[in-house]
C-alpha cells in the first residue's frame, strides 16, 4: 500500500471502523495498483564516477579545510556518506579490474599497473558489471579513463586499424577513452574501436622497449618540456604536448590530445550520453582522468586552489561532478537517478613530475587521518571517499561506517536485478545493497586489500602479512606497510595504524594469518 491509504487507514482505525477499514483498503488497492508496483519495482538510473589517485582527506566533506569541493559535498549532503569504503588495491589497474569483475585482482597474474599497449585482462566470456545492467535492460557507457587493456591476449595492437576487443566486449554499449593513463602513451581517444581524429597518412607506432621514430623525448630534449618530470618514474620519454610520457610513440599527431582539454572533453561525452539515454535507464561507468598525473588543468582552474596544479585538478573534478548534477537536473532524471562517486586507490603527491604538489600542500593532509597512500598496504591506500545520492531512496545527510567495497557493485546490482550469478564468476563480490544505499548499517563481513602487502581486514581488525619489500618508497614519499614481521592494529581504536598489536595478541595473528591463507588457496570467498 502506498503511504496515502497508510495514512487512510491509520484514520479509520482511531475511529474503530474496521469493516470500513478493510472495505477502504480492498477498493484502494484495486483502484491503484499500478502504483504500487511501479513503486516497488522502480530501478534506478546508475551513473558511477570514478577520481583517480584522490585520498581520503582530499574532499572538504572527508575534513580537509585548505581547498573546497561543494559539488561533491552535494552528493553527501543530499545523500550518503561512507567512512569505511574501499577499493580493492593500492593502484588503479587492479582497482578496476576488481570492479568490473567481481574478482580479487591478486588471484590472476597480469593485473598489475599495465603499459598502453597491453592486451584486454577482462575475460570476455565472464560476467561483468556492465553486463549485469545489460541483462536489465538498461544502456551501458564507459566515458574517460579505461586502463584495462585493449585486444586479444597475446597478439600485438595494431593501433593503425579498428580496435576489435576492448570495453564494448565487455559489456558497454558505448565507449569513449583513452586506453591507459595521461602519463603513458598512447595519447589518443578511442570511440568504441576506433581512434578520434586518425589519419592512415599517419600511422601510429607504440613501443614500450625502444625508442620508435624521430620524435623528440624528455631524456633528449629536456628544454622542450613545459611540465618538468623524473626519469625514476619514467615520464622522459616520447614528448607530447609538452610533457614527457612513459612508452615511446610515433605518428597519430592530429589524434593527439592536449591535457588541458581531457576534462571538457569527457565531461561532453558523458552530457552526450545522459542526453541521448534519458528516456532509456542507463548506466554510465564516468571514470575521471583527475588527479591523476600529470596534472595539467584546463587555464579556467589554473592557480585558482592556491594549492598548486594538484589543488587546481581537485577544484577540476569537483567542477566536472556539479556539471553531471546539472544535467540530471535538467533532464529530469535527478530524482530516480543513483550518483556514486568514489576513488580508484589512495592519494600519492610526488608521482613524477615537478608540480610542487608536495611543497603547496602544507597544512592539507591528502590522506587525512589515515596512515600510507597509494601502493600502501595501509589504510590510506585503499580507504577512499565514497559518497552516494538516490533522492527517491537515500536519506539526505546520512553517514555509514559500514564496510563496503567496490568489487561488491556487481553481485549487489545482480541481486537487485534478480539475476542469478554462477559460482565461478564474481567470486569475491557480495549483495550488499542494502548497505550501499543506507537501509543497512552492516556490509561485508571481512575484506583482503593489496597494497604490496595483502591485508585481512575482520570486524575491527586489520592483518598486515609479512613482507620483504621496501617499507618506503622514496619516489613517492610513501609508506607501504611492507614488514618481514606480522602487524595487527585495531582499527575501532587506531584508524591510523601507530600500534601494532601483533605481539600481544598472537592468538588473533595466527587466526587471522589462517583465514586470509584459506581465501588465498580457495578459488573465491563469497
Amino acid at each position: 500500500m502506498n503511504f496515502i491509504t497508510q495514512k487512510v487507514i491509520r484514520i479509520l482505525k482511531h475511529k474503530n471502523n474496521l469493516v470500513t477499514v478493510f472495505t477502504f483498503a480492498i477498493v484502494i488497492t484495486s483502484l491503484f495498483p499500478p502504483l504500487v508496483f511501479a513503486q516497488k519495482k522502480q530501478k534506478p538510473n546508475v551513473i558511477f564516477i570514478y577520481a583517480d589517485d584522490l585520498g581520503y582527506g582530499d574532499l572538504s566533506s572527508y575534513g580537509a579545510t585548505k581547498i573546497s569541493t561543494p559539488n561533491i559535498d552535494r552528493l553527501a549532503k543530499e545523500g550518503l556518506k561512507f567512512t569505511n569504503a574501499h577499493a580493492t588495491s593500492g593502484t588503479c589497474t587492479p582497482s578496476r579490474y576488481a570492479l568490473m569483475t567481481g574478482n580479487y585482482p591478486w588471484r590472476k597474474k597480469g593485473t598489475g599497473v599495465l603499459p598502453g599497449n597491453a592486451s584486454l585482462i577482462i575475460p570476455v566470456d565472464k560476467i561483468t558489471l556492465p553486463q549485469v545492467f545489460q541483462n536489465a535492460g538498461y544502456k551501458t557507457g564507459a566515458i574517460g579513463k579505461w586502463h584495462l587493456g585493449l585486444g586479444s591476449p597475446g597478439k600485438d595492437i595494431n593501433w593503425n586499424k579498428p580496435l576489435q576487443v576492448g570495453p564494448n566486449e565487455i559489456g558497454f554499449d558505448y565507449a569513449y577513452f583513452f586506453p591507459a593513463t595521461s602519463d603513458r602513451v598512447p595519447t589518443v581517444f578511442i570511440e568504441n574501436h576506433n581512434i578520434v581524429g586518425y589519419e592512415k597518412e599517419d600511422p601510429i607506432e607504440v613501443n614500450y622497449i625502444e625508442k620508435v621514430g624521430k620524435e623528440p623525448t624528455g631524456k633528449e630534449n629536456p628544454e622542450l618540456l613545459k611540465l618538468q618530470s623524473s626519469a625514476s618514474h619514467g615520464h622522459n620519454n616520447t614528448i607530447v604536448n609538452g610533457i614527457g610520457r612513459i612508452g615511446f610513440m610515433s605518428g597519430g599527431k592530429q589524434a593527439r590530445w592536449a591535457d588541458e582539454e581531457i576534462a571538457h572533453v569527457f565531461l561532453s561525452k558523458a552530457e552526450q550520453f545522459l542526453e541521448e539515454n534519458q528516456k532509456n535507464q542507463f548506466f554510465l561507468y564516468f571514470s575521471l582522468n583527475d588527479i591523476h598525473v600529470p596534472r595539467m588543468p584546463s587555464t579556467e582552474f589554473k592557480g585558482k586552489s592556491k594549492m598548486g596544479l594538484r589543488g587546481d585538478v581537485i577544484l577540476q573534478m569537483d567542477w566536472t561532478v556539479g556539471e553531471i548534477l546539472k544535467k540530471l537536473e535538467a533532464l529530469n532524471l535527478e530524482e530516480n537517478t543513483l550518483v556514486i562517486f568514489s576513488s580508484d586507490n589512495g592519494p600519492v603527491l610526488d608521482d613524477g613530475y615537478a608540480d610542487k604538489a608536495v611543497e603547496l600542500s602544507a597544512g592539507h593532509k591528502p590522506a587525512g587521518v589515515l596512515r600510507g597512500g597509494k601502493y600502501s598496504a595501509f589504510e590510506g591506500g585503499t580507504r577512499v571517499p565514497w559518497l552516494a545520492r538516490w533522492p527517491e531512496v537515500i536519506k539526505p545527510g546520512t553517514v555509514s561506517s559500514a564496510l563496503i567495497c567496490q568489487i561488491d557493485l556487481l553481485s549487489s546490482f545482480a541481486r537487485f536485478f534478480q539475476q542469478k550469478i554462477e559460482d565461478t564468476d564474481a567470486t569475491d563480490s557480495f549483495a550488499v545493497m542494502d548497505a550501499l544505499i543506507g537501509k543497512e548499517k552492516i556490509g561485508r563481513e571481512s575484506i583482503v586489500k593489496q597494497g604490496g602487502a595483502l591485508s585481512f581486514t575482520k570486524g575491527n581488525w586489520k592483518y598486515i602479512e609479512p613482507n620483504t619489500n621496501e617499507p618506503f618508497n622514496k619516489l613517492t614519499g610513501t609508506e607501504l606497510g611492507n614488514d618481514p614481521k606480522p602487524q595487527l592494529y585495531d582499527l575501532s581504536k587506531d584508524i591510523s595504524e601507530k600500534n601494532n598489536l601483533a605481539g600481544q595478541y598472537p592468538n588473533k595473528v595466527k587466526l587471522m594469518a589462517e583465514e586470509l591463507a584459506k581465501i588465498k588457496d580457495s578459488g573465491g570467498s563469497r
